[in-house]
């Protein structure tokens, strides 16, 4: 088994953590990770790839083990962290990658994919938006703080960052939650509970709007590029229901397509059923792609 190292480089002065595993002249699949958790969600999946490939898994400014500035001082917003990604890689000698996104990690991969796309060799989507069908009931209240902006509705979301909801995320939809480890949710609501990160969440569901009018962009992205695509997503999801998946059929004819009878955090409960889905995927995919 290869060792998986923890590391952290300063980009753009912001301390940007990231574990980092495989051999270094193999193949990249940059894992970009949702809220509210961070690149611990791939600590099982990292060790599982790492054998063939140069596995690379930041944490964005605010989640994880990065560093969170002040947000007098700091934009949290989702072109923010694509910037900061992006920084990375280049700091780390990525040219070419495959791309595994989830939730957050959705829109923060599309706007490296639309900068880059010569950059791109795969894609991997689990439960992670690029269509407007994918926005259901979940949604309504952020959407109504988008409309208005006003405090009150900035405060009715912070039950998004309470840990019953911080649970729910990890246990709804699935079937047998003794398959998921309840370090999960204590070790988000852990971070999600120091002094200031409350706002920061606030901050990212308000930019969060941002996101739509870069749909179309991303899409005619797939329509041009035809990225390699294999989708792993938790069917039962409330946040990103399987609605959001199926559109991904009209861009990408040639995507390989997979729903799992679980939630929103398919690699904890179903990762012996998606590992071998996506392992084979790359092996096929992308193990031959340029560095």
């Amino acid at each position: 088994m290869n060792v998986t190292h923890h590391r952290t480089a300063e980009i753009d002065g912001i301390g940007i953590f990231y574990r980092e595993a495989g051999p270094a002249d193999a193949p990249v699949v940059l894992l970009l990770h949702g809220f509210p958790t961070s690149s611990h969600m791939f600590r099982n999946l990292i060790p599982a790839l790492s054998d063939r490939y140069r596995v690379i898994a930041p944490d964005y400014p605010g989640y994880g083990q990065s560093a969170m500035p002040d947000r007098a001082q700091f934009a949290y917003t989702f072109d923010r962290f694509g910037e900061l990604v992006d920084g990375l890689l280049d700091r780390l000698g990525v040219t070419a990658y495959a791309m595994y996104v989830m939730d957050y990690g959705a829109p923060v991969g599309w706007r490296l994919a639309l900068k880059h796309p010569e950059r791109i060799t795969g894609l991997i989507i689990q439960n992670g938006n690029a269509y407007d069908e994918g926005l259901k009931e979940f949604w309504d209240p952020i959407k109504r703080y988008w409309a208005s902006g006003a405090e009150a509705d900035r405060k009715a979301l912070h039950v998004l960052v309470t840990p019953g909801i911080t649970k729910f995320q990890y246990t709804d939809g699935v079937a047998d939650v003794s398959r998921v480890s309840p370090d999960n949710w204590v070790h988000d609501q852990a971070l999600l509970d120091r002094p200031g990160n409350a706002d920061i969440q606030m901050d990212m569901f308000y930019d969060y709007r941002t996101n739509l009018p870069l749909y179309p962009s991303v899409q005619a992205y797939f329509r041009k590029h035809l990225p390699p695509t294999l989708i792993v997503w938790g069917k039962n999801d409330t946040i990103f229901p399987a609605d959001g998946a199926h559109p991904y059929k009209r861009d990408l004819p040639d995507v390989e397509f997979h729903l799992f009878d679980t939630g929103h955090f398919v690699l904890e409960d179903k990762a012996d059923e998606v590992f071998p889905l996506i392992r084979d995927f790359l092996d096929r995919k992308i193990s031959k792609s340029s560095r």
